[in-house]
């Protein structure tokens, strides 16, 4: 929603950490067509789903609205679902984050928790206050990529959610879950390509070595799937520069 009232400051800190990480951050408006979306997605190499205020279409999940629930943003399902397919069928690397992540799982068919406290026992603060704030907690850390990256099998996250992943979408796996049992990240088995999505926000954590691990890899990725041809892209010609890597504006 910043992209419609010109709000730019949470949009920097992802295109500050694609950049600080090596690679070059494109935007896409979330006003684009679902072919225009799939012309831009051929000329970038991995594709950052950043949060949101709004809360996924529950329909898509089989669930009725939730008094709770943020209006869904039509525009921004779109643009992911076309983004997400194309990554697919690529092998070009996503890191979902927060609403990322959620629109992650529902793309493959998996189910949200609409409202954490008031649907989850003895839940620990998510939301920092219905969003008025972050809180920060610890993780246990289950897929070996991701403790690699973080240094070990546990991390401390911030957080400002008040949704979460229930069921666990196809070609997904659990690989990290917060003490009170909630999913707090997710990765791609279902066949080749790295796709990982975090409940938290690592482009909010600018000196953490997790956070930073994170976008380094995704990059690394990027840069990889930008130097494998593929009769999608244009990928034989891009070697020795900065991987192009899109996060969307939000509106």
């Amino acid at each position: 929603m910043e992209e419609g009232h010109g709000r730019r400051q949470h949009s920097q800190k992802y295109l500050r950490a694609i950049e600080e990480a090596g690679g070059e951050a494109v935007e896409i408006s979330l006003g684009l067509s679902p072919a225009e979306v799939t012309r831009v997605a051929e000329f970038l190499d991995g594709f950052v789903l950043p949060g949101s205020p709004a809360d996924i279409e529950p329909r898509r999940f089989g669930s009725a609205r939730h008094p709770r629930e943020a209006p869904p943003d039509k525009r921004r399902e779109h643009t992911d679902d076309g983004l997400l397919d194309h990554a697919f069928v690529t092998g070009k690397p996503v890191l979902a984050i927060c609403y990322g992540a959620q629109l992650l799982n529902v793309h493959q068919h998996g189910t949200l928790v609409q409202d954490i406290p008031s649907e989850v026992r003895h839940a620990r603060d998510h939301d920092g206050g219905a969003g008025l704030n972050e809180s920060v907690h610890p993780v246990r850390i289950e897929s070996e990529r991701l403790a690699e990256l973080a240094g070990g099998s546990s991390a401390s996250v911030n957080s400002s959610h008040h949704q979460a992943v229930r069921t666990v979408g196809r070609g997904l796996r659990v690989a990290a879950r917060a003490p009170d049992g909630i999913i707090e990240a997710l990765e791609w088995t279902g066949g080749p390509g790295w796709v990982i999505g975090v409940q938290w926000h690592p482009e909010r954590m600018a000196s953490d070595p997790f956070a930073q691990a994170l976008f380094r890899s995704l990059v690394e990725e990027a840069r990889n799937a930008a130097q494998t041809p593929k009769p999608t892209n244009r990928a034989a010609g891009s070697r020795g520069r900065r991987p192009k890597l899109r996060t969307k504006r939000k509106r």
